[in-house]
């Protein structure tokens, strides 16, 4: 059994970073056929590099890639797997829009498709890289479904090969491997089938299983939630405090889980302070152990300026420092230890 060492209220960020004004430049011209893709995919590396390089300035303990390669975060799965066929745009939320992908065969994995990336980020630092990976039920929920007779089926074929490619993280050096599930709360009548996928999706697996959720009203999925087979959840308390905390306070959470608690509204211009984070890091400790909790942004920061996603981020630092400092000052240990494999969840 592995143990992984960090320090008390751990931080990480949830996944994708803001991509640079050249990188942008170079996905359209190569959308264009301006560039080939070797041209593209040298600048996804460099910008890959400047990402981890600002996470360890900053001092963040469990470090993500920045999701420079990836355009939408199912579509980009959809692209890579057999089955899927890529419709034009179609809007997201507000002025995003993206290519959503349609399922005309039956889904396989034919190769590794966030391996190398992984290995390409960890390489660039001693500090664990989280491998990344898009759950089965948001990539099935963000699809036209022309194939498949019931979405049930069309899931648990993806949860298939998404525990296909946690399982060659894992094998690559992957400690912490996240499942991303925000569609998960807009249907809770099919809360069964997200759980089936999760259990399917976890399959032998032995690193730390962490999942963020978000959108939608947890109320009538939380029990179910909380039993997914996973080490950690990671919510956003920022913009969903006086929904979460009562849920938390009336029906529970299981002691033996983690919690990553989202401190930083990513839907913001707005430099949050430092006291204000604390406040809110404060406000998580009424509710979890100490030892329970790690620190991130509520939710990706690709929507940010590169210039304000580390704003936040050195600011969420610098609050977790301070916290930790009081803690220690309490008598709390300093460091945690995390067992990875062998866990029953």
């Amino acid at each position: 059994m592995k143990e992984v060492k960090l320090p008390i209220l751990p931080t990480t960020s949830v996944g994708s970073f803001p991509k640079p004004d050249y990188l942008v430049k170079a996905r359209n011209q190569y959308l264009k056929g301006q560039i080939p893709y070797s041209t593209l995919h040298e600048l996804e590396l460099k910008a890959t590099e400047e990402v981890i390089k600002m996470q360890e300035e900053i001092g963040v303990d469990i470090l993500v890639h920045g999701e420079m390669e990836r355009g939408d975060m199912a579509t980009y799965f959809a692209e890579n797997l057999e089955g899927f066929t890529i419709s034009g745009l179609v809007r997201s939320y507000g002025n995003r829009y993206y290519k959503k992908p349609i399922v005309i065969g039956k889904i396989k994995r034919t190769k590794p498709i966030t391996v190398d990336m992984f290995k390409f980020a960890q390489s660039l630092t001693k500090k664990p890289v989280k491998g990344m990976l898009t759950g089965p039920y948001t990539i099935a929920d963000w699809s036209f479904n022309e194939y498949y007779e019931n979405k049930r089926d069309l899931v648990l074929d993806l949860a298939e090969v998404i525990n296909q490619e946690a399982l060659d993280l894992e094998k690559a050096g992957a400690l912490f491997v996240q499942i991303d599930e925000p569609a998960v709360p807009t249907h809770p009548e099919e809360i069964h089938i997200a759980k089936e996928a999760f259990q399917v999706s976890t399959r032998g697996l032995r690193s730390f299983i962490i999942t963020h959720i978000c959108y939608g009203d947890f109320r009538p999925i939380w029990k179910e939630i909380i039993n997914f087979p996973v080490h950690q959840f990671d919510l956003e308390f920022t913009n969903n405090a006086d929904k979460l905390y009562p849920l938390i306070e009336n029906v529970g959470f299981p002691p033996d889980k983690y919690i990553a608690v989202g401190v930083i509204d990513v839907h913001t211009h707005r430099i949050e302070s430092v006291d204000e984070i604390k406040q809110r890091i404060r406000e998580a400790l009424k509710h979890f152990r100490p030892e329970q909790v790690f620190i991130d942004p509520d939710c990706g920061l690709k929507t940010r300026t590169w210039e304000e996603a580390k704003a936040k981020m050195e600011n969420m630092a610098k609050a977790v420092n301070e916290i930790r400092e009081e803690l220690i000052k309490q008598g709390y240990p300093s460091e945690i230890t995390i067992e990875l494999g062998g866990r029953d969840l």
